[in-house]
């Protein structure tokens, strides 16, 4: 499913365009609403996004970077397969900046970012009732950057975004492929949010980034396991 660039201020700014270009085709990428293979039409976007290429060309230049796309010669620019073996490097690291990011500029939350990760805990609950792969994707998501949010130091927070990006797919991918079960998994993000949510409350950032830490960890050997079966 996918989903019109959102109204903001400044939203015709070439910046502004960019990044919101940016952040909808990158997520379209971590839910798989553009599957490992898939080609991406440069002139279906660009009409989509009522740009030219040569700004389109720049964010998929950008995805690329990121290991999101690869252009290919002769063919486009097509969407990367992740693998877990390959990627197992980027969850260390992961987890290694994840209790970083309590210790490093952390700040608490305004009261409306703590009213945004009540509803994200009401969301995870909902979900909980009825499990659904893409839906905890987004969920996954909008809750990773909510937290993101805030560190204060601005090169820890964009390389922690990068290398989520990066390892996203990979638990979609293994729920596609039934080596996961979809039950079990939302039950345990339904525990880290509340458990995360309950620390930001009492104020307690590096207490937060211990238990965000403890779930990767935990959410990858899950899925080292489940890919040795598959």
């Amino acid at each position: 499913m996918q989903r019109p660039l959102p109204d903001a201020p400044n939203a015709d700014s070439p910046r502004r365009r960019f990044d919101l270009m940016y952040r909808e085709i990158q997520r379209r990428i971590c839910v798989l609403d553009y599957r490992p293979g898939q080609k991406l039409s440069e002139e279906a976007l660009a009409r989509e996004f009522g740009v030219s290429r040569t700004p389109l060309r720049r964010v998929l230049g950008r995805l690329e970077e990121e290991g999101l796309v690869q252009s290919v010669h002769g063919v486009g620019t097509m969407v990367t397969d992740p693998d877990i073996e390959e990627l197992s490097q980027v969850f260390r690291l992961r987890l290694e900046l994840a209790e970083i990011a309590g210790r490093f500029d952390p700040r608490p939350p305004t009261p409306e970012e703590m009213a945004g990760f009540e509803r994200l805990l009401a969301r995870s609950r909902d979900l909980a009732a009825a499990p659904e792969a893409r839906a905890f994707s987004v969920l996954n998501m909008d809750f990773f950057r909510a937290h993101l949010a805030l560190v204060g130091n601005d090169p820890l927070r964009e390389i922690s975004d990068r290398l989520y990006c990066q390892t996203a797919r990979i638990w979609l991918k293994s729920v596609s492929a039934s080596r996961i079960d979809l039950k079990e998994e939302v039950d345990y993000f339904c525990r880290e949010i509340a458990d995360m949510v309950d620390a930001l409350r009492n104020g307690d950032a590096e207490a937060a980034a211990l238990i965000h830490r403890t779930h990767i960890l935990m959410s990858f050997g899950r899925m080292r396991r489940n890919s040795d079966r598959g």
